[in-house]
């Protein structure tokens, strides 16, 4: 692994908030015949600092709910999916490999893509680069609800899957850049994440009433005036500033093949067979594409992923844990959705509701995260999530077609609560760990291992799902007791590795 090239060096030695162009001292702009104001703050100031400090708070709130409303919509259309994808089976044809890549082209795509997209956040400007993901999702929302077949909407999911990438670490970066404060950026983080994770958690109920009232396409059109409102928002957000990131396309197509050979070995290697030979050819490609990522990003000048940053312990065990408990949590809800409804045969809107109390119970924790990682360290929080999610996969073993709706209800908390005490405050330990003209990049870099670590775990369960009836115990199973084995795995690392403050 190589050292930083010279270029990436110089950039590391920017200032903190301020990478553009623009000279430090303002100046003053004919606004009129013989009116003046003064000219934007030069990049990185404060907002507000030339213009009075009541406007900061307001405008940093604007920032904020337009980055929450985005990361939620992006976040809920993932849950959403999962409840409707039973009557998207019945509407379009498809086995549960067809009902798999309805999941996995959009998280594939959000993963792989997101790699090179924190560099455009920066490169673009966090603001614009966030303007242009939301309105691409929203013209592939639309694609979504008018696809004739499975072909078009997995197509259609893929376009939603790369604008997410996009929207996911510019929404972050634009918090970075509203919140100079860092105790004022870890609540404002906190809050981002709480948006996410009830969006991931009441996204099944939202799905089960849109596909039972209005059909499975109506989940996808709720995204188009959500888009348009944000697109209003961002007018009043200050303009992000830019700064020269090369964007990697050799490093972007070797990430993109690694993934997708990766995920169809999993999702097909259930269906065809594992030593098959489309199975066996789509393994190599995945390693082949992997060894010559590393490579090429070696080798770049400005690469996507700056391999220095994975040295860093902090980095790389982040991204590890944001692996594990993305999978924990992805792999539960298709998981849930496909048993409520294929194995005890409730409706959509029945299945939904059975996630509201996990809903509420995700709420409560993420407000509580923050405050608990400020007064026992970020560490112990980080760790006792982990082991709790390891605990609710394993909780989740006695689950059959006839256990009581108020056992499971009781066994699911654990779920609830895991992923929600350790996201905030491992998000916050990343964003601290790293300068802030790299925020864009270590975003980009956390949610991509997280979105990968989703879509693999959706194509593990669906692959051991499958069964003569359409639903296996056994591979439930198989597959809660692997996922609770990388949980507790990636716990131990953060215990051993992870500063505690």
């Amino acid at each position: 692994m190589r050292t930083t090239s010279p270029l990436a060096a110089s950039r590391s030695t920017a200032p903190a908030h301020g990478h553009g162009t623009e000279t430090a001292a303002p100046t003053l702009r004919r606004r009129g015949p013989d009116r003046a104001r003064p000219a934007a703050p030069p990049t990185g100031a404060p907002t507000g600092a030339l213009t009075g400090a009541p406007a900061a708070p307001r405008r940093s709130g604007v920032a904020l709910v337009a980055s929450l409303l985005g990361f939620t919509v992006i976040t809920i259309d993932v849950s959403a999916v999962n409840i409707a994808l039973p009557a998207i089976r019945d509407s379009l044809s498809g086995g549960m490999a067809g009902l798999q890549w309805v999941v996995d082209a959009y998280t594939l795509m959000f993963a792989a893509l997101m790699l090179s997209a924190g560099a455009l956040a920066d490169r673009a400007g966090a603001r614009r680069a966030y303007a242009w993901g939301i309105a691409l999702f929203t013209l592939a929302s639309l694609g979504c609800a008018l696809a004739p077949g499975i072909g078009v909407l997995v197509g259609a999911r893929v376009a939603q899957g790369g604008a997410a990438a996009v929207v996911m670490p510019a929404s972050l970066a634009l918090i970075r850049q509203a919140y100079e404060d860092a105790r004022a950026r870890a609540r404002a983080i906190a809050l981002w994440t709480v948006g996410g994770s009830v969006a991931m958690a009441a996204g099944p109920v939202l799905g089960g009433l849109l596909t039972d009232s209005a059909g499975w396409r109506a989940v996808f059109l709720l995204n188009l005036p959500v888009g348009a409102v944000i697109l209003g928002l961002l007018v009043r957000v200050e303009r992000s500033p830019r700064r020269p990131a090369a964007l990697d396309g050799g490093g972007q197509l070797t990430a993109v093949l690694a993934l997708a050979g990766l995920a169809f070995a999993v999702i097909e290697g259930g269906h065809l067979g594992w030593t098959s030979g489309p199975v066996l050819a789509a393994g190599a490609l995945a390693v082949a594409s992997g060894y010559a990522f590393r490579v090429v990003e070696g080798r770049h000048r400005q690469p996507m992923v700056p391999l220095h940053m994975l040295t860093d312990r902090r980095m790389a065990v982040s991204l590890a844990v944001g692996f594990a408990v993305n999978a924990a949590f992805y792999g539960g809800i298709f998981l849930l959705g496909l048993y409520y409804q294929q194995l005890r045969g409730m409706s959509g809107v029945t299945a939904g509701l059975m996630f509201v109390p996990m809903s509420a119970v995700v709420t409560v924790t993420n407000l509580v995260s923050p405050r608990l990682a400020e007064r026992i360290g970020r560490r112990p929080v980080i760790v006792a999530g982990q082991v709790i999610f390891a605990g609710a996969m394993l909780a989740m073993l006695p689950l059959a077609a006839h256990t009581p709706v108020w056992l499971v209800l009781i066994l699911l908390l654990p779920l609830s609560i895991g992923g929600a005490l350790a996201v905030p405050a491992l998000t916050a330990l990343l964003m601290d760990a790293v300068p802030g003209e790299r925020a864009g990049t270590a975003s980009g870099l956390l949610n991509s291992f997280r979105q990968t670590g989703g879509a693999l775990a959706v194509a593990l369960f669906g692959s051991l799902l499958s069964g003569p009836g359409g639903f296996s115990l056994p591979g439930m199973h198989l597959g809660l007791v692997t996922v609770a084995a990388l949980l507790l795995t990636t716990a131990a690392l953060s215990r051993l590795l992870l500063p505690r403050g």
